[in-house]
């Protein structure tokens, strides 16, 4: 399928970055970019989002190049994806459509797939419209006269009640996580989850980690159901390793509430371990971008260890380094050549050692002060 990117350059400093990563998700869905078209603008235009001249150069580049999409790089309203279909005269997808598509693609799991059809009814609600311009009324004539209904009326409910019963199935999923990690919690297994951006190398990590033969490719999205593994630590004996979804820049928010639940692991884990790029020239953002979804799935509070990943490429040694209060901030690893992969087992032995130590320390303080109370009141 071949399409055209097109992004506005609205004076933000990840333009260049976030128009590289766009060429990567639409190769991750399977389409050849063949053009890309920029802009800079001060805002977005209203009705047509790049403006008509804009749009009218786009629209020359698909007749002339016989394109069969065109790819934004941003969020369209579904007014303005209307529109620009028809001065384009082509299937026009906005950034949310793109990473919504690549995740039906790669669901593989059934919770998977169910979050994924979850996120993508509820942005198909917004545009509903678009299909049913045809069909004002249903069709009135012997046999086919209906309740009265549009087809938009009718199409709304089945949409709800699909989406409904969508809920219910993930709320079902979401209490046997929840028992499955009780029971975890009760055996005083510690669990680990790799965090980070997307196609930072988690899953060559984990696999790494864990042996385990989970599918990593240089491609965006590459995992998208949560693996867990039991790995050996030493002293601190069996820990839990989950290797997660990637996190990305303006991740749609449908999709953050729809994985909600497979991003629980990470919640609820004793310990992160925050992949990053070490050889990708915007790692600092990226690093930002993933505790701004921490942040926002309520996880920004555990305690997480920078595991600078690809350092064959980034020409950097194995290593790692404390913060100012002695705690393990970073270890320098190269998954894919293995190096430093014993200096990460022992970091995250040492944390969750210190992790055990802080936790007993605050048992003993609470049987202390109610020992005190008990004295107090005999």
């Amino acid at each position: 399928m071949r399409a055209a990117l097109v992004g506005l350059d609205f004076g933000k400093s990840d333009f260049a970055a976030s128009l590289d990563e766009l060429f990567l998700l639409a190769k991750s869905a399977g389409a050849e970019p063949v053009t890309t078209v920029t802009g800079k603008r001060a805002s977005p235009d209203a009705a047509l989002f790049v403006g008509s001249g804009k749009a009218q150069e786009i629209a020359d580049a698909v007749a002339d190049l016989q394109l069969d999409i065109v790819i934004f790089n941003h969020a369209l309203s579904p007014a303005q994806q209307r529109n620009l279909e028809r001065v384009l005269k082509t299937r026009v997808l906005d950034r949310t459509s793109l990473i919504l598509d690549i995740f039906a693609q790669r669901a593989k799991s059934h919770e998977g797939k169910v979050q994924v059809e979850l996120a993508q009814l509820q942005h198909l609600a917004t545009r509903l419209i678009r299909g049913w311009t045809h069909l004002e009324r249903q069709k009135g004539g012997i046999g086919l006269r209906g309740p009265g209904e549009t087809q938009l009326e009718t199409d709304r409910r089945l949409l709800g009640d699909r989406v409904k019963a969508l809920r219910a199935q993930l709320a079902k999923l979401h209490r046997q996580h929840a028992t499955q990690r009780r029971a975890r919690g009760r055996n005083d297994t510690f669990s680990v989850s790799l965090v980070g951006y997307t196609n930072a190398g988690k899953s060559t990590v984990f696999n790494a980690m864990a042996k385990a033969g989970v599918y990593a490719a240089n491609q965006l999205f590459a995992t998208l159901d949560t693996t867990s593994r039991r790995v050996y630590l030493g002293e601190v004996g069996h820990v839990v390793i989950s290797d997660t979804v990637g996190f990305i820049r303006e991740l749609p928010h449908q999709l953050v509430a729809a994985f909600r639940a497979t991003l629980e692991e990470t919640i609820h884990a004793d310990l992160l371990l925050h992949v990053v790029d070490a050889a990708s020239p915007v790692r600092m953002e990226q690093i930002e971008q993933v505790n701004l979804v921490l942040k926002e799935i309520g996880a920004d509070h555990i305690p997480q260890i920078l595991v600078w990943n690809k350092i064959d490429a980034a020409e950097l040694e194995p290593a790692i380094e404390h913060d100012e209060y002695g705690r393990i901030h970073r270890v320098f690893v190269s998954a894919k050549t293995g190096a430093g992969l014993d200096l990460l087992r022992q970091a995250i032995a040492d944390s969750l050692r210190s992790s055990v130590e802080a936790r007993r320390g605050a048992r003993s303080q609470i049987l202390d002060s109610q020992d005190a109370h008990d004295a107090h009141a005999h």
